[in-house]
């Protein structure tokens, strides 16, 4: 488990918590379309919002949230953008209203 992501051992959580420097949103599983990605950029589709994740290492994350056990997830501080890692890590979350 990462510090900026958390995931349950069980499936099917309420929702998905995304906690950003200035604002937090909380989002249904119920309303999650899709995700799709690679190592670097995730995309995590809801019916109301976009959310795109950026970082390194994220395709770990993807069998998780295609189970829906991510509860939590933290866009880093502003010091964890110079900090060196090796593995899983978010540098970067962005959401916005679905069009």
């Amino acid at each position: 488990m990462n510090d900026k992501y958390h995931e349950t051992a069980t499936s099917n959580q309420a929702g998905l918590q995304i906690n950003l420097i200035k604002r937090t949103y909380v989002l249904p599983w119920s309303q999650f379309l899709f995700a799709e990605g690679d190592a670097d950029e995730i995309r995590i589709a809801f019916s109301t919002h976009d959310v795109v994740i950026t970082g390194g290492k994220l395709d770990a994350m993807l069998p998780e949230i295609a189970d829906q056990r991510v509860t939590l997830l933290k866009e880093p501080g502003r010091a964890e953008y110079f900090a060196s890692f090796s593995g899983l890590h978010i540098t970067n979350i962005s959401i916005k209203k679905a069009e």
